[in-house]
């Protein structure tokens, strides 16, 4: 019996290095989403199995939402097994309360997934499995979701900024973790909400699934297997959309042009590929539908803003803007640069880039402290002697900076002079002569999706 159960549990490793290995080379960085409960601690100890002999350097993370009373007792589990297996764990504290009108389940999944993307490692891997795949296929089923909602959950999916997410026990039941959990002895915490049927994914996990087991016995792998197929699908349609593309998307926005010439359904699925290709979340059908219609069609000098989430979608000189929302910038800001490589600002990153005989000269730079501000308003540049001072507004027309993004743009003084505004120009006087030590700038949007 015992070298039945060693070989039932040598399969299910095989499987997962099997399912991780063509994605993450030997050497790679792989941090696993553990919340404590079975799922996620057998892959944990699966991982910490077949990790050495590919080299993967493992590490974890606990999101920590505070919303049960037992989320420190699940903070302390978790830091203890990781310190039993000598895997770091990171434990971060996110405040729901911002999403909570998404409803729990959805603002804790967007915490968790944007606390997911922000770690420094190349891999993410996940412990979803092949029922919490049936059992998503149900809910977007009944939520009336197109082909791309009804895909489910990928094996792999690469994101817009971030880690890469794994997913290596797709395939695998929750009984045989649960067995597996069992047969190595492994303790795990149980989430009480996981039995509050209020929930609809407790509901059909509860209720709905077992009735259709006697039925079908074999339903939530046929329903896996529907969710692959349905990804197949999906895939010809971002096919689809790419071609669809081609000259009208560079990279950051689409020319509504495109979106016009195309029939309603065809547009429709373009308008999805661009929103994902950003990073964006998908809005339902409705909101899709009139951020359509507004894009194509609203009079050239509309002021077009269509928000869902913390999202929104703009347009500008003919072509469409996404990006999140965001607080107006404190118009009083005033940073001192001392000379760092970077500044982080409220709305991005501001870079200062070394190089010689270009730039802004640094030993004008010298001679006033320097600051970086906000427009106030009135504000003027000259960056060619031969031309007049012109304003800032007329700059930033002229360079196409969205004026969504223009309240929150830096600007460089050495004193009180203007000596430069990034992507723009600078103050004519004040570049750098030649072999002369300079310094470029460039301007990094926080509002850019991330």
């Amino acid at each position: 019996m015992a070298s039945s159960r060693k070989s039932k549990s040598d399969g299910l490793a095989q499987r997962v290095a099997d399912a991780l290995a063509p994605a993450a080379p030997a050497g790679s960085s792989i941090l696993i989403g553990l919340s404590g409960g079975v799922d996620s601690v057998a892959l944990l100890h699966l991982l910490s199995q077949v990790a050495p002999r590919h080299f993967w350097s493992l590490s974890a993370l606990h999101v920590h939402h505070g919303i049960s009373p037992h989320a420190d007792d699940w903070a302390a589990f978790c830091t203890k097994l990781c310190a039993s297996h000598g895997i770091p764990l990171h434990v971060e504290r996110v405040n729901i309360a911002p999403l909570r009108g998404l409803g729990i389940e959805a603002a804790a999944r967007q915490f968790r997934y944007q606390a997911l993307m922000r770690q420094p490692v190349d891999f993410i891997a996940l412990a979803h499995h092949q029922d919490d795949q049936a059992e998503t296929l149900l809910l977007q089923l009944l939520r009336g979701a197109g082909v791309k909602g009804v895909a489910g959950m990928a094996p792999a999916k690469a994101a817009v900024a971030g880690p890469v997410v794994l997913r290596p026990l797709l395939d695998v039941s929750r009984a045989e973790i649960e067995a597996y959990a069992a047969q190595q002895g492994l303790r795990w915490v149980e989430d009480e909400s996981n039995a509050d049927e209020s929930y609809p994914r407790n509901f059909l996990r509860r209720r709905v699934l077992p009735l259709l087991e006697q039925r079908f016995p074999a339903c939530r792998a046929t329903l896996a297997r529907g969710a692959r197929h349905f990804a197949e699908a999906d895939a010809l349609l971002d096919a689809l959309a790419e071609q669809d593309a081609r000259q009208a998307f560079d990279g950051e926005t689409l020319a509504v042009s495109r979106l016009a010439e195309l029939d309603l359904v065809r547009a429709k699925n373009l308008l999805r590929w661009f929103l994902q290709r950003r990073g964006a979340l998908l809005p339902e059908e409705s909101r899709l539908q009139e951020m359509l219609r507004q894009l194509a069609k609203a009079r050239e000098d509309a002021q077009v803003c269509i928000a869902w989430g913390d999202w929104q979608m703009r347009r500008y000189r003919g072509r469409a803007h996404v990006c999140r929302t965001g607080t107006e910038p404190a118009v009083d800001l005033r940073v001192t640069w001392r000379g760092e490589e970077t500044l982080r600002l409220p709305g991005g990153t501001l870079h200062f880039v070394p190089c010689s005989g270009e730039g802004l000269g640094r030993s004008r730079l010298a001679s006033a402290p320097v600051t970086v501000r906000l427009r106030r308003g009135e504000e003027t540049l000259c960056p060619d002697a031969a031309r007049p001072a012109r304003s800032l507004r007329y700059l930033f027309q002229e360079y196409g900076i969205p004026p969504w993004q223009r309240a929150g743009w830096p600007l460089l003084y050495c004193g009180e002079t203007l000596v430069a505004v990034p992507e723009i120009g600078m103050q004519c006087g004040w570049r750098a002569a030649p072999h002369e030590a300079g310094v470029a700038l460039r301007w990094d949007s926080g509002r850019k999706p991330c």
